[in-house]
């Protein structure tokens, strides 16, 4: 850092010209020199500005390891950056760019992740290389890459640029699981963790799970990880989720309790899919590129929004046809806006259940202990009349699959996030089985 020496006794006086000048670099403390001197860091892009009295003896020195001011670490990250960036720019920093400059990123490891909206002037494009460094630098970070809008294909595949690094592939701790995956190739849904929460503490001990739209295990981990599924059969048709999901399973050690089936589970054949070699040192995985279960799961996990329909008949398929099971169907639900009335508990649980229904929009929780509850006052009209329909066009599945009446009874609605405005993201947990002669 360059830096103007002088004797202790003009230290102040020229503290001050430098401040009057806009020259003095206050990201670093005075540093004392040999002979009695007094080091003061100066901003380099201005030195060739400097103009100090003839009567200032001073002298230009470099500061090999500054120490960062009080100032400097008070600084947020957000301040940091910016106060980085009027540096690089120098002279031609404008209100535009001001407003160009994030204020909130993704941190995945030594990834900072940047919205699809921030950098986007004529000027920033000037800089190249530079700019990222800056950027990663001032964030603490190596690598940088931007969003842009997900691609209509169906896969939800995430347009994101790589700014600077090598490649995009990043950990992530989420409830204590370790996911992986390639920013570039994946999304991970932070907007999700309170159902991931909810998932990870339902009673599946001892049994078999089928998700059908895994992903890169978002529900998948925390039933095997926290819930204690004795095994679950993955289904996912992006072959990035595909190979980001089999890492993920390896770095949590689950992997020989999972077991993925590549391509759409929704169909009754699935075309092969592309697969990039794992890295040397990660073990290969069995795929399977069609869905051939049936009659295996005591539980199903249908994770699509805006809606997973098109999968219930293969969700039907799959549950075991003598016991029956539990299905969480994820639906994005219209919520017209209305003034809202004093409402009443409307669906009761069913008794002896292992899932008690508690109140929609609110995180809750299993009960062991087989008591009647009843879902809370904030449960939407709309909301259940829509879980209403799915159980009775469920019933009427299992009962055409085979060929004998199915009871479906309604144990909880989770409203998982506002999806946008009037629309809402909800988990009905519908509870599937034989009716009894």
């Amino acid at each position: 850092v360059p830096a103007l020496a002088t004797e202790r006794r003009f230290a102040q006086r020229l503290r001050e010209c430098l401040e009057e000048e806009q020259l003095l670099d206050g990201r670093y403390r005075l540093q004392q020199m040999p002979g009695h001197r007094v080091a003061l860091p100066v901003l380099e892009e201005k030195l060739s500005q400097m103009c100090l009295p003839p009567e200032m003896p001073c002298e230009l020195v470099r500061i090999q390891n500054p120490v960062p001011s009080r100032a400097a670490r008070r600084r947020t990250p957000a301040q940091k950056l910016r106060d980085e960036l009027q540096r690089l720019l120098g002279g031609t920093w404008s209100e535009e760019l001001e407003r160009d400059v994030p204020h909130a990123w993704q941190r995945h490891g030594d990834l900072v992740l940047l919205s699809e909206d921030s950098f986007k002037a004529a000027p920033w494009e000037r800089l190249g290389p530079a700019l990222w460094e800056t950027v990663a630098s001032a964030l603490g970070a190596r690598r940088v890459a931007r969003r842009g809008r997900v691609m209509p294909d169906g896969m939800r595949t995430p347009s994101v640029t790589l700014l600077l690094g090598q490649d995009g592939w990043v950990e992530h701790v989420d409830n204590g699981i370790r996911y992986t995956f390639d920013v570039t190739k994946c999304m991970f849904s932070p907007g999700n963790i309170t159902e991931k929460l909810r998932v990870a503490s339902l009673p599946c001990s001892g049994e078999v799970l089928v998700d059908l739209y895994a992903g890169i295990g978002y529900f998948t981990l925390p039933f095997l990880v926290h819930a204690g599924a004795a095994f679950v059969h993955a289904c996912e048709w992006n072959s990035h989720a595909v190979e980001a999901l089999h890492r993920t399973l390896v770095l949590n050690g689950v992997q020989d309790r999972c077991h993925i089936h590549a391509g759409d589970s929704r169909q009754v054949s699935a075309a092969t899919w592309p697969r990039t070699p794992l890295p040397t040192g990660i073990p290969s995985h069995p795929f399977s590129s069609q869905l051939e279960l049936r009659d295996v799961a005591d539980r199903v996990n249908l994770g699509l929004i805006p809606s997973s329909e098109e999968g219930w008949p293969v969700a039907c398929r799959v549950l075991k046809k003598d016991t029956g099971g539990v299905l969480h169907i994820h639906h994005n639900v219209e919520t017209p806006p209305a003034p809202a009335p004093p409402q009443t508990p409307l669906l009761p649980a069913e008794w002896g259940s292992p899932e008690a229904a508690g109140s929609a929009g609110e995180t809750q929780h299993p009960t062991e202990d087989g008591g009647k509850e009843t879902l809370g006052a904030r449960l939407r009209p709309e909301w259940q009349r829509w879980a209403e329909a799915t159980a009775t066009r469920i019933r009427g599945l299992l009962a055409e699959l085979h060929g004998r009446p199915w009871r479906t009874s309604v144990l909880h609605i989770e409203a998982v996030k506002s999806y946008a405005p009037h629309v809402h993201h909800l988990v009905l947990d519908l509870e599937c089985r034989p009716a009894l002669p």
